[in-house]
């Protein structure tokens, strides 16, 4: 089965070209987004732009961080209903997509803090529109929003049918003023969701051209991009492997690889791609007996081995070891077995390979 309800307008001046599906999906936007990447894009005037040439009002929520917590969902909820809002405009990254999907559904549902991973709760949802400014998560085109709690200091996703965009409106020319770190690291983040569409017992072979094509072209684009930044043909195949990540896992979801990434990101704020990739090698090895068909005939397609694949890895430098406490090891053990990606392994993984794979991260 391959589900993807998203309608998706992907191109140069994507917002205008959009204009008529935007006009249709309600009187009164709130915008959700950050401080400042919607802005240095131009994303955030083309929005406005659009929304006033077709008479539709709006209302802009700036406070969305870097894994957004449920606080600010709850915060977000409160300006929508205040502002007799209708639909909701994701502008950003994962973090103000992945808000954006919640706070709708919390409108929609009148729920409270609580309720968030209670998807039971969720009967309803306003339209959703959803604006990417990074080539990485792929939220744009799932079902998923991954939310923090800085009380407990623990990063979740949950999944509904409900939370997938209406629309989503791509526009490569955004990303061409990210930095260096989070062109690599929210590249490395596509790269996760697509080995990981392989590695899933949920896998579904409709989605391995997706796989195919997005892991060869991240392979041959991404350090072109991080040469050239301003390469815009670069940036637009990089966007399109984001997306077809999204779309991968909307059918399979996520593995261990995304449960271990979950608290490195909530206790050391690693960004989430760069925890994703600190163990791809590990994960990779752990999975190769269960997915060896999948994997072999992947690299065949690559013309590489997985050990070439190990190497280009390595070629791009970024962080492999952190200062890992063992007292974090012992927090994070229950969070990782806790999770519902841990469902998806395409093996059993015990809490000893898990505190292996933690403690090779160690310095």
């Amino acid at each position: 089965m391959f589900y993807c309800p998203t309608r998706i307008i992907f191109a140069r001046n994507a917002v205008q070209k959009a204009k008529s599906h935007i006009a249709t999906l309600g009187k009164r936007a709130l915008i959700v987004t950050g401080k400042n990447s919607a802005k240095q894009s131009g994303a955030l005037a083309d929005v406005l732009a659009v929304l006033t040439e077709s008479c539709v009002s709006y209302v802009l929520f700036d406070s969305v961080t870097e894994n957004p917590a449920l606080d600010i969902v709850m915060e977000g909820k409160s300006v929508f209903l205040q502002n007799d809002c209708d639909f909701v405009i994701g502008i950003g990254g994962g973090s103000p997509i992945d808000a954006a999907k919640a706070i709708s559904l919390a409108a929609a549902n009148a729920l409270n803090r609580d309720e968030l991973y209670n998807i039971s709760a969720f009967k309803s949802v306003y339209p959703i529109l959803a604006i990417p400014l990074t080539a990485g998560t792929g939220t744009e085109a799932t079902q998923y929003s991954v939310l923090s709690d800085p009380l407990t200091k623990k990063k979740a996703g949950f999944g509904s049918d409900l939370a997938f965009p209406v629309l989503a409106v791509l526009d490569p020319q955004y990303t061409i003023t990210l930095p260096f770190k989070v062109t690599l690291h929210t590249a490395l983040d596509a790269l996760s969701h697509l080995l990981e569409g392989l590695y899933s017992n949920q896998r579904s072979p409709l989605v391995y051209p997706f796989i195919y094509k997005g892991i060869a072209s991240i392979i041959k684009f991404l350090p072109i991009v991080l040469s050239q930044p301003e390469n815009y043909p670069a940036r637009e195949e990089l966007m399109r492997d984001a997306l077809y990540g999204g779309m991968v896992i909307a059918q399979g979801s996520t593995t261990l690889q995304h449960s271990i990434g979950y608290p490195l990101t909530s206790f050391y704020n690693i960004p989430h791609g760069l925890a994703n990739a600190m163990v791809m090698e590990d994960i990779m090895e752990l999975y190769y007996p269960a997915v060896q068909s999948e994997l072999d005939d992947l690299f065949s397609y690559l013309q590489m081995s997985k050990e070439d694949f190990f190497a280009w890895l390595d070629s791009l430098s970024f962080e492999r070891k952190i200062e890992l406490s063992d007292e974090f090891i012992d927090k994070a053990i229950p969070q990782i077995t806790g999770s519902r990606n841990m469902a998806l392994n395409p093996l059993p993984v015990s809490e000893k390979q898990i505190r292996t794979i933690l403690a090779n991260l160690k310095k």
